[in-house]
């Protein structure tokens, strides 16, 4: 079975985004109508499907996808907590209604009402209803809710721990997924993105969060940015600020995913990472479209890097599935309960 743990919902009907434009609008005038969801028929939300995530998934021989909203559209950076619970609430509403239209390929991960420096009750509740009312399999995390000003403590800082013990409790891991940057020096994809990735591992090479809360769980997407690149430079950092190996300290709480275009890279992070720490995933539909011009193979269909380096029978499910099911226990369950 093959299993992509890294999808978004990146092209919804269009009343959906409507309604975010109609949001955004009332929010810079008050004087205008508050403004109403239209939900998306089944018809639009299956064209928007099976057109896109679910006719690659298929074309490239995958199973299931675990899908959560676009995450450039979370913009968390809106300071207004009102408006991020009503437009999350909209977007993994949305999400949901595609797992229940291809419930065996698509399990739903929830976008969290996020805002610079607020409140984290608004997000447990909604990681509670999205995982207890709606069968969510996971949720994204912000590290940067500022969108690129860092406004925000580590993910070290006990501001956090509210959301950890729910996700302890309810046994659903994080994707550390930032949204999009405000800063015009940044761009979202190529720079942003990247950046909290490797933010985030070392925020958690610097604190000692996992002897705290032993089973959270963090998947690092696009390859863990910077991290198997410099994978020496973060072994030395830890022993120059008396931080335990990486290994005990970090890895059997941290995992990679494998959205890396390109065939070296991938073989670089399954070096350097090891295959029983990385996620198979490819962000489809996302960050990155098209083919690769030197090799005619899609930027994106991280399969066929994964196939072309040398893994054994084992350590190749493993990648593709067994540890998306061992990280995502609930999506494990469903799978299981289905015979699957």
């Amino acid at each position: 079975m093959i299993i992509d743990c890294h999808g978004h919902f990146t092209g919804p009907p269009l009343g959906h985004r409507d309604f975010r434009t109609a949001q955004l609008a009332r929010l810079a005038d008050p004087g205008l109508d508050e403004p109403v969801l239209v939900p998306s028929t089944d018809d639009e939300i299956r064209e928007a499907i099976e057109t896109n995530q679910l006719r690659v998934l298929r074309h490239r021989g995958g199973d299931l996808m675990v899908l959560s909203p676009q995450a450039s559209a979370m913009e968390h950076d809106v300071p207004d907590p009102a408006l991020a619970r009503s437009w999350a609430r909209a977007c993994n509403d949305l999400t949901h209604r595609v797992t229940e239209l291809f419930p065996e390929h698509f399990a739903g991960v929830c976008q969290l009402p996020q805002t610079p420096e607020g409140s984290i009750g608004n997000c447990v509740a909604e990681l509670r209803r999205c995982v207890g009312e709606l069968g969510f399999v996971g949720t994204n995390l912000n590290p940067d809710p500022s969108g690129g000003r860092w406004t925000a403590p580590p993910l070290t800082d006990e501001h956090w721990f509210p959301l950890y013990e729910a996700m302890v409790e309810l046994d659903v891991p994080a994707m550390i997924h930032v949204s999009a940057s405000c800063a015009p020096a940044v761009h979202t994809l190529g720079a942003h993105y990247l950046n909290a990735d490797t933010t985030v591992f070392m925020q958690l090479l610097q604190g000692d969060l996992f002897s705290r809360f032993p089973t959270l769980r963090f998947v690092i997407p696009h390859g863990g940015g910077a991290v198997p690149y410099h994978w020496g430079r973060f072994r030395g950092l830890a022993e120059r600020l008396g931080r335990p190996p990486l290994d005990s300290h970090l890895m059997g709480n941290v995992f990679f995913d494998s959205c890396v275009y390109h065939e070296p890279g991938m073989r670089l992070l399954l070096d350097v990472i090891g295959p029983g720490n990385v996620l198979f995933a490819s962000e489809m539909l996302g960050a990155v479209r098209g083919a690769d011009p030197k090799t005619g193979v899609d930027y994106d269909d991280t399969r066929t890097y994964l196939d072309a380096v040398e893994l054994d029978d084992g350590a190749r499910r493993d990648v593709f599935e067994g540890n998306v099911r061992r990280v995502y226990p609930r999506l494990d369950a469903r799978l299981a309960a289905a015979g699957r």
